[in-house]
């Protein structure tokens, strides 16, 4: 068998191209399928619970403070913008659930109030956060 033999000037180059495009293939897979979960943005001290199941596939918390301000995506609302913020949040990743945090010393009438605007946005699975 004859040996093909090169010649000095000749390097042996492997060609990239097809590698990186598969690398970006998988990065724009994975943001595209990534959750993102919309915190409320502050803590509360939730209530004691010994029931207590975590839906996965909820992904917006709303929470309500002592005091009875509502915290929705790291921001604070008023009541009546409970709806409209939802419905921003749904178009963005839609959601069957969302996760009330209400303080243990918070008003009962905020939290029916948010649970009726969070009804009017179209979800009718809520659930309320507890300390288990």
């Amino acid at each position: 068998m004859a040996r093909k033999n090169r010649e000095e000037g000749e390097d042996a180059t492997i060609d990239m191209t097809p590698m990186l495009d598969i690398v970006f293939i998988m990065l724009i897979f994975f943001i595209v399928t990534t959750v993102f979960v919309k915190e409320a943005g502050i803590q509360v001290n939730k209530p004691d619970g010994t029931m207590a199941v975590m839906h996965k596939n909820a992904n917006i918390f709303v929470a309500i403070t002592e005091d009875g301000s509502i915290w929705m995506d790291k921001r604070e609302i008023k009541v009546d913008s409970v709806r409209a913020n939802l419905e921003r949040l749904m178009a963005e990743q839609p959601t069957d659930y969302v996760i009330i945090q209400a303080d243990t010393k918070s008003k009962h009438g905020i939290v029916v109030e948010v649970m009726d605007q969070v009804k009017a946005a179209g979800i009718d699975r809520i659930s309320v956060a507890v300390r288990s």
